[in-house]
C-alpha cells in the first residue's frame, strides 16, 4: 500500500543514492532483496521495515538509527524495555518533555544522565 506521505522510503533512497550504493549492492549489505528495498523506497509497504532493518540501513549510511527508527514510525527494542520497565514514570516524563525545544530536551538528557551518574 503506498503512502502519500512517504517520508522515510524517499530519504532511504535519497541517502543510499547520495553515499554511490546502487538498489542491488545496498540491498546485499542490507540483508533484504532488491525487490524488497525498491518497494520500501517507493511506499509500496503495508507496514514499514523493522526497528532492526531500519537500524542497520541507518548505519550502513553514517545516518542515526534512532532517527530513522522514528521516521519509519516504529520504536526499537531498548526503547520498548524502558517504556515497559516504569511505564506510568516513562509515559509520564514523556507526556511532559512533548513540546520542549531540541535544546530544551539535551539539557533534560544531560539532568537525568547527571541524577543517574549521582544517585539523586
Amino acid at each position: 500500500m503506498a503512502t502519500s506521505n512517504n517520508a522515510f522510503g524517499d530519504l532511504l533512497r535519497a541517502t543510499r543514492v547520495a553515499k554511490g550504493y546502487s538498489l542491488r549492492k545496498f540491498a546485499q549489505l542490507a540483508g533484504v532483496s532488491p525487490t524488497y528495498l525498491s518497494q520500501v523506497e517507493q511506499g509500496k509497504m503495508e507496514r514499514p521495515p523493522t526497528a532492526d532493518r531500519v537500524s542497520k540501513m541507518a548505519e550502513l549510511l553514517g545516518a542515526s538509527p534512532d532517527e530513522w527508527i522514528a521516521l519509519a514510525g516504529r520504536v526499537s527494542k531498548e526503547m520498548e524495555a524502558i517504556i515497559h520497565s516504569q511505564p506510568e514514570g516513562m509515559l509520564a516524563l514523556l507526556r511532559a518533555a512533548k513540546g520542549l525545544t531540541p535544546e530544551q530536551l539535551r539539557q533534560l538528557a544531560e539532568e537525568a544522565e547527571r541524577k543517574k551518574q549521582t544517585g539523586e
